[in-house]
C-alpha cells in the first residue's frame, strides 16, 4: 500500500496510476487523514474490498448464533486482552 498526501498525489499521479495498474492500493490523505483510495477499476467494478460488498456478504452469510457477540461483550473482551498486555 502506498500512502501519499494530496499535493504529492497531484505531482505523482501518473506514477501512482501505474502502481495501481500493477495491483497496488494508493491511499491519499489530507493533513494526515485518509480521504481517498485508488484501486484498479476492474477490482472496483467487481466490488472487491468495498464496505458495501463486505456488508452485503455479511447479510448473506450471517454468523451462527453460537458465534454472535454483542458490542458490550466484544468491548469487554478487548479490554481484558489489553489488560493482559500490561
Amino acid at each position: 500500500m502506498i500512502k501519499v498526501n494530496v499535493l504529492e498525489a497531484k505531482n505523482r499521479l501518473s506514477e501512482l496510476l501505474r502502481a495501481v495498474q500493477r495491483g497496488e492500493e494508493v491511499i491519499i490523505a489530507n493533513r494526515g487523514e485518509p480521504v481517498a483510495r485508488l484501486v484498479a477499476a476492474a477490482a472496483a467494478e467487481h466490488g472487491f474490498a468495498t464496505g458495501a460488498s463486505i456488508l452485503k456478504w455479511l447479510d448473506e452469510n450471517p454468523l451462527p448464533e453460537s458465534s454472535r457477540r454483542s458490542a458490550e461483550e466484544i468491548d469487554a473482551f478487548i479490554a481484558q486482552e489489553r489488560a493482559a498486555w500490561d
